[in-house]
């Protein structure tokens, strides 16, 4: 008896240690990466039968130097918000994306750009709406967080701030694109049969950024040129904090495309944020619940990228496609098109 007794007794203890180990290992976090960073470039009706072999290496090209560009700073211990401004300088520059050198055309036959930049670690944020003549809004956005008491700065006076800033300014024809003038034609032939819901080019072309760095900080920045044939000053929510830009340390990085109205009316950005840190959801959970229920559910189209504070990466969206792509410290590199 005394023997049974001393050998079930060492069968209790061994189990009771293998039980232990299995929840600590099943407890360890992923190793975060030294750093990490994710962008996009729109989301739409981006289908591989409308999309010729030329066209879609350009668009890889760009996306690709775009990211080179974001990593190269962080790899040499540069900050988030480094990294997240040369990334979308880049993106701004391609006449690829709506954005910058690529912006769509008013209704007035102009071009008007909005942008947003937030910063995880003390979640300071600056935006700017209708710029007219500074070639990087992104660079606006982020002067109106650092060199302002304001966060958000429109029209006429947000020109003036960054050229009072030293931003690079330039003459509105910079912005022309051949491309961008034609679907405005499109549109504007369109207008008596759809008015202003018409979307020629059945894509939302804003472009982001969300980056890790080796501080463990995140920034998440955003840039567009809004929708094709938009009037009255139209602004959708890539320049709303908490719509179409979020950040947050403690939960996540987001930068929103899409329908801007229905980004807006949902606190997009801010709302992954907040089923994170309020409901306990992961990245995924939290991107996926916002863009394939309460976006989806209410008619609104377009994704989102995000990153949490362990470089997890989540790009959600419900259009046929979304230009999107993601880097990590080692190696690890993705871009996709179509779903």
């Amino acid at each position: 008896m005394r023997l049974l007794l001393v050998l079930l007794a060492a069968f209790v203890l061994t189990r009771c240690a293998e039980v232990a180990a299995s929840s600590a290992q099943e407890d360890t976090p992923t190793e975060r990466p030294d750093y990490a960073l994710v962008i996009h470039g729109g989301a739409g009706t981006i289908l591989p039968e409308n999309m010729t072999d030329e066209r879609a290496a350009a668009i890889r090209a760009a996306m690709n130097e775009a990211m080179d560009a974001g990593e190269k700073i962080l790899r040499e211990g540069g900050s988030s918000a480094d990294a997240v401004e040369a990334t979308i300088w880049v993106l701004e520059d391609s006449p690829y994306f709506n954005a910058g050198r690529g912006a769509v055309f008013t209704n007035a036959g102009i071009n008007e750009m909005d942008a947003s930049f937030m910063t995880g670690q003390d979640q300071n944020a600056g935006a700017v709406g209708g710029l007219t003549t500074i070639k990087h809004p992104i660079s606006a956005a982020r002067a109106v967080m650092e060199r302002s008491e304001h966060v958000l700065l429109s029209g006429k006076g947000a020109n003036d701030f960054a050229t009072e800033q030293g931003l690079e300014a330039v003459d509105p024809k910079y912005f022309f694109t051949q491309e961008r003038y034609d679907a405005l034609e499109r549109a504007r032939a369109g207008e008596k049969v759809e008015q202003e819901k018409i979307d020629v080019d059945k894509k939302h072309g804003t472009v982001g950024c969300v980056a890790l760095d080796k501080s463990g900080n995140l920034a998440a920045g955003t840039s567009t040129g809004g929708m094709t044939n938009k009037r009255y000053n139209r602004l959708g929510d890539s320049p709303l904090i908490g719509a179409g830009t979020y950040a947050d340390n403690a939960t996540c990085g987001v930068s929103c495309t899409g329908w801007g109205e229905y980004f807006i009316r949902y606190a997009v950005a801010y709302d992954v944020h907040a089923r994170m840190a309020y409901g306990g959801a992961s990245l995924q959970e939290a991107a996926d619940a916002v863009i394939h229920q309460t976006l989806t559910e209410k008619g609104g189209t377009g994704g989102l990228i995000a990153m949490d504070a362990e470089g997890n990466v989540a790009m959600p969206f419900n259009t046929p496609g979304m230009y999107r792509g993601y880097l990590k410290a080692g190696g690890e590199r993705e871009i996709e098109f179509y779903e």
